[in-house]
């Protein structure tokens, strides 16, 4: 297929209903892209239905033209700021961002405030809601490395009826989300389902229990959604390792018995300050999974510390952000036990960030 007089029966093929053959026929037709025939061929597929045709073509095309090595190694892609090490910042999160350099951090793993919260009538409506944590999001992605991981623990919640004479209304935050965030160049890598056991959940059974009429039920919740994202990049997973030296490589291998399915069974959490703490458990399996060691973890709304905390214990570095001094205080607390004597965290105000990153720089 590399004779020139291939490329009438591969152009042909463009024209197949079949992405797959489409998809053949332009990696052959790729061999002899300086062709003038195959170039117009080629530049024809850039508004193609397939996504994937689209997406495939794009790379090879604009990758060539920029000059891009995709093998090549960048020294730069295993550090973070130092300034930005084992740091929570005292302030909004969407100021915060701003203030934080393009691709510093390494993986971010969070769970937002939900709309139903008890601090829910800042957000005007949902769809405002949506908004917000779109603009974290982009944001986030702004500041994340190549090819690294972005990874969001969600689950619909319910507003409850305003009076027996009104139903309450439940809102599907994962699904809403999921399409402004691969609208925003996040990849969509997996959908794990973090499982609760059957105490952890709330009665809505109490009713349906009774009477056991048809439309009654209620399913009570025992899952929340633990989504993983990618940073859309035309490089290979083995790009990202390749990244390290071998020493980090192996200190990072997850080692032992770890779940091999999307089901994960983890208990909930509790924390006598903040309402709302996702288990250790699941932090760290995360972490292991989504980050090497020396890395540095972002949480955007960081809580009691929770991220931070399991990022020190598997040797990484962590950011938090969080606006709520009470919370602040909490994660300062737990950060600051014993074991991380000799990685002391800092909480700086916006102003003292930005003095920090001036004169690291």
């Amino acid at each position: 297929m590399r004779s020139q007089k291939a490329i009438p029966i591969l152009t042909y093929y463009l024209t197949d209903t079949d992405p797959k053959v489409i998809l053949q026929s332009v990696r052959a037709l790729l061999y002899f892209k300086e062709n003038p025939q195959v170039q117009t061929a080629l530049n024809s597929l850039r508004e193609h239905p397939n996504e994937l045709i689209r997406e495939h073509l794009a790379s090879e095309i604009d990758q060539k033209k920029s000059g891009r090595q995709t093998g090549k190694k960048d020294p730069h892609h295993p550090a973070s700021p130092d300034a930005l090490k084992n740091v929570i910042i005292h302030a909004d999160v969407q100021e915060s961002l701003k203030m934080i350099p393009d691709e510093s951090i390494h993986l971010t793993f969070t769970s937002p405030p939900y709309y139903n919260a008890r601090d829910y009538t800042i957000y005007q409506s949902y769809e405002a809601y949506l908004d917000f944590l779109t603009a974290v999001f982009k944001e986030t992605h702004r500041i994340t490395k190549e090819g690294r991981f972005f990874v969001l623990n969600t689950s619909p919640v319910i507003v409850p009826r305003i009076s027996r004479a009104h139903s309450s209304k439940r809102y599907a935050i994962p699904y809403d989300i999921h399409p402004r965030l691969t609208d925003t160049g996040w990849e969509f890598i997996d959908d794990i389902v973090w499982r609760k056991p059957d105490y952890a959940a709330k009665n809505r059974n109490g009713g349906f229990f009774q009477h056991r009429k048809p439309l009654g039920y209620k399913a009570n919740s025992v899952t929340e959604s633990v989504m993983v994202y990618r940073k859309k990049t035309d490089r290979l997973i083995d790009w990202n390792i390749r990244q390290y030296d071998d020493e980090t490589v192996d200190a990072s291998r997850v080692m032992g018995d770890y779940e091999k399915t999307n089901l994960w069974h983890i208990n909930p959490a509790t924390d006598k300050v903040h309402p709302a703490v996702f288990p250790p458990e699941l932090a760290a399996r995360v972490v292991q999974f989504y980050s090497f060691k020396g890395d540095l973890i972002f949480d955007p709304f960081g809580g009691s510390g929770t991220v931070g905390y399991v990022a020190l214990t598997h040797e990484r570095y962590f950011l938090l952000c969080e606006k709520e001094i009470e919370y602040v205080e909490r994660a300062n607390q737990v950060l600051n036990v014993n074991l991380f004597a000799h990685t002391k965290p800092r909480v700086l105000s916006l102003f003292e960030l930005k003095s920090e990153l001036t004169e690291r720089n």
